[in-house]
């Protein structure tokens, strides 16, 4: 079955850096878009960053551009989320997700993991 596995949160000070992977299983890893999204307690789930199935077209929300980079690696099966400059307001549990980009352009998931909590404070 399909599974996604995230890893790599944890604490870190604002400013600082960490890098999510997710690692993909169940399903042929090239044929779909990945993506990241993230939740805040009281707040709506967001997407953070998508990729297409080969890496060539990336989205990103407006408040990580610039700060976060997702990048994939088709021969393990995984897509990564540097995570650079961080600040409080990053704190979140953040997913991966599976899906693909709809003609208009809206990113649809259809599979998700089990989430990877990123907290930034000092």
């Amino acid at each position: 079955q399909v599974q996604l596995v995230e890893s790599g949160g944890g604490l870190v000070q604002p400013g600082g850096s960490l890098r999510l992977s997710c690692a993909a299983s169940g399903f042929p890893f090239s044929n779909y878009a990945m993506s990241w999204y993230r939740q805040a307690p009281g707040k709506e789930r967001e997407l953070v960053a998508d990729i297409s199935s080969f890496g060539g077209i990336r989205g990103y929300a407006d408040s990580v551009k610039g700060r976060f980079t997702i990048s994939r690696d088709n021969a393990k099966n995984t897509v990564y989320l540097q995570m650079n400059s961080l600040k409080p307001e990053d704190t979140a549990e953040y997913y991966c997700t599976r899906g693909w980009r709809t003609a208009g352009g809206k990113y649809v998931a259809d599979a998700w993991g089990q989430g990877t909590q990123v907290t930034v404070s000092s």
